[in-house]
């Protein structure tokens, strides 16, 4: 193969597959890059919102491309979500601000409005818990990885399906952060379609993987909010 006329094109490539990943700024009180690669402005398109950890932080969006859903989408994991936000705090997250991304995307994309998910690691995990608990009424699934959660929103939370992952040998956040929100939802609701999966000497940091593997993305997709609702 010649690769000096080889190397160009594939640069082509990893630019175009990039072009579609845009910074949004100055619009909600977070700014937030979105993927529309897979969007479709003719079809109503699923969501999927990710809310990064404290290391993160700031004021340059790139930084949100350093692991999680857009890190792995831009390594070539295939996933559901036709547009993909990634917003960006720089003091913790309010599910208040989480909303606005929300509403703006919704009301300048076409968004499948039952298709709306959400996942995040560590201080995202708890943001992902946050933000569903106070609207659940908004969201189809949600995973949560290595965080934790208000238990003030456990009898919300009981009514969204969750996917609760953390690290038995997290020595960042401890794993008991994430089964105690666990239990006060099954406490809330027995039936809640909430699980936890303890993964054996996984770390705060090598849980990353698993926003490489499709089955997080399988188990979120699978449900939509008309259809996954527990009252």
């Amino acid at each position: 193969m010649n690769w000096i006329i080889f190397l160009p094109m594939l640069l082509l490539v990893v630019q175009v597959s990039h072009a579609q990943q845009q910074a949004v700024k100055g619009r909600t009180s977070y700014n937030f890059l979105i993927d529309t690669e897979q969007y479709d402005k003719e079809k109503k398109n699923p969501l999927l919102i990710f809310l990064h950890g404290k290391s993160l932080s700031g004021h340059d969006l790139d930084r949100v491309k350093r692991y999680g859903v857009l890190y792995a989408k831009n390594r070539g994991v295939s996933m559901p979500a036709s547009i993909v936000v990634a917003p960006q705090t720089s003091n913790g997250w309010d599910p208040d601000k989480v909303k606005e991304v929300l509403t703006y995307v919704v009301d300048n994309y076409n968004v499948d409005k039952d298709r709306v998910y959400v996942c995040g690691m560590s201080m995202g995990g708890y943001g992902t818990m946050d933000f569903v608990g106070r609207y659940p009424e908004l969201v189809a699934a949600a995973v949560a990885i290595c965080g934790g959660g208000s238990l003030k929103y456990a009898e919300s939370l009981a009514t969204v399906p969750l996917w609760i992952q953390h690290g038995s040998a997290d020595r960042a956040v401890p794993a008991s952060e994430s089964k105690k929100i666990y239990q006060a939802i099954k406490k809330a609701n027995p039936d809640a379609k909430a699980k936890l999966t303890i993964i054996p000497g996984g770390t705060h940091g090598s849980v990353e993987r698993l926003f490489h593997r499709d089955d997080i993305y399988e188990w979120l997709f699978a449900h939509t909010r008309n259809s996954s609702r527990v009252f």
